[in-house]
């Protein structure tokens, strides 16, 4: 197997070689950190690369390697991955997407960074971010802007463009990446990828604490709807203190990908009430994949979605809060950034709270939808992704308009607290992926996983890669 090969492994394969001694840590950490250097300054995907850290944590485990049962290994041992640039790495610069923090360096680990490193992961570096996880483009000032490796004029999406991109490209198996409105879901969507929005509560945010009511959540990203399964075994779990937590599934998510489901009542719907329809490309990525379904031996219906533009102020009004909380001067943000920053000072905290309530209530609305169905299978966004730099020269409200009118079916879920799971399906005539977001009832992310992996095994995905990246 030569090296290009062998970056595009899976994880869980690459975790299997290695205990099998056909390959060392620091031969796949020296794999990647080339790869790296040789394509990230196209892609802008790492914005921190720990090659001194990765190397001597690899060497480390290739001599541990020599003489441990591999019993007693951890379930990644050696494996390398990236982790987003919203959660702190110990010794890592950890700027948020924010061009004055980049040399603020972490003193502690994220609780979820703490768990990759019990699995035994590697960590190559940070990965790139839109400011302060705000939009679902990857272009904050004083950084390169993120590239989509399928089209290096195309976003990899946001806010976690940089994990997609590194993992589309082979520059990591796997990554961390999070979701507060569809970042995990997004940039899988534009990259090709297998992402899992978990439900609420599924992984902690300790030991800060989450600060977007249960909006966002920490998820994997991969190429394979088993490596991001396993990821997500390693990220869950409750951690005492938690505001609200789900007990870990029994048996694992990895293994809900190895039995097909039983027979489920799958509801599908191809736009979004009062936003609009998907384009032609995103459309047909539904009926096709409603087809398959029924073919697979599930009940299958078209279904009208609920009407969720009542979400749009107040999830607003929550996810803009967090630039007012930080407290960075206005002045050191983007565009984007400080219109939201401004909005958010005339927002007293009986609006805060009145904005809380609306999106509890559209979210129960949401959740019983789903008493009559178990699945329910809509576009990723409305339209494949958009060029690098297409809303720069937009005045802000116009450009929140443009982020509603693509990532519109993501938020109601990010809302409600549901598990959901982007699954690449094809490409447009013009070679950008395209794909679907299958939607679960709460806690049930065992069930999607299972119908993602029956999907994947009917029409394969993984074999295809970026001319780039070759």
């Amino acid at each position: 197997m030569d090296s290009t090969d062998l970056a595009f492994t899976t994880a869980i394969e690459q975790a299997r070689l290695i205990r099998c001694k056909e390959i060392s840590p620091l031969d796949l950490v020296e794999i990647y950190l080339e790869r790296i250097q040789r394509l990230n300054p196209q892609l802008g995907s790492y914005v921190v690369v720990a090659a001194e850290q990765a190397i001597s944590d690899a060497t480390a485990k290739t001599e541990l390697l020599s003489h441990t049962p591999t019993a007693d290994l951890p379930a990644f041992f050696g494996v390398p991955i990236s982790v987003k640039d919203l959660n702190p790495v110990a010794g890592l610069p950890c700027a948020y997407g924010v061009k004055i923090l980049k040399k603020r360096i972490a003193t502690d680990d994220d609780g979820v960074v703490t768990k990759l490193k019990q699995a035994g992961f590697i960590i190559l570096g940070k990965t790139a971010t839109s400011e302060m996880g705000m939009l679902p483009y990857t272009e904050p000032r004083g950084f390169l802007p993120a590239r989509n490796p399928w089209s290096l004029e195309h976003t990899p999406g946001g806010s976690s463009g940089g994990a997609a991109a590194a993992v589309a490209a082979g520059l990591g198996a796997i990554a961390h990446a999070s979701d507060g409105g569809g970042s995990v879901r997004g940039p899988a969507f534009c990259c090709g990828l297998v992402g899992i929005k978990p439900s609420r509560g599924r992984i902690s945010y300790a030991p800060i604490g989450e600060r977007l009511n249960g909006l966002a959540t920490n998820g994997p990203i991969g190429r394979t709807v088993a490596d991001a399964a396993a990821l997500l075994d390693v990220m869950a779990g409750y951690v005492p203190g938690d505001p609200y937590w789900l007990p870990n599934p029994e048996p694992s998510f990895l293994a809900a990908t190895q039995s097909p489901p039983n027979r489920l009542r799958i509801a599908y719907c191809t736009g979004i009430l009062s936003v609009g329809e998907a384009d032609e490309s995103c459309r047909q990525a539904v009926l096709n994949t409603a087809t398959l379904l029924e073919q697979l031996g599930h009940s299958v219906e078209a279904k009208e979605f609920v009407d969720v533009s009542g979400l749009i102020e107040p999830f607003t009004t929550v996810f803009q809060a967090i630039l007012n909380e930080v407290g960075i001067p206005e002045l050191f943000l983007g565009k984007m950034s400080r219109w939201f920053a401004w909005r958010a000072r005339f927002c007293s905290s009986g609006k805060y709270l009145r904005a809380v309530s609306k999106l509890q209530a559209i979210a129960r609305q949401i959740v019983e939808f789903f008493d009559t169905i178990d699945v329910l299978v809509l576009p990723t966004y409305l339209h494949p992704a958009i060029r690098v730099g297409e809303w720069a020269k937009e005045r802000p409200g116009k450009t929140l308009d443009n982020i509603v009118n693509w990532i519109a079916p993501c938020a109601p879920f990010n809302a409600s607290g549901q598990p959901s799971i982007a699954l690449p399906t094809g490409f447009t005539a013009a070679g950008l992926p395209v794909g679907v977001q299958l939607v679960g009832r709460p806690a049930a992310e065992a069930t999607l996983i299972a119908l993602a992996a029956q999907i994947e095994a009917a029409q394969p995905w993984s074999h295809h890669r970026p001319a780039l990246a070759l």
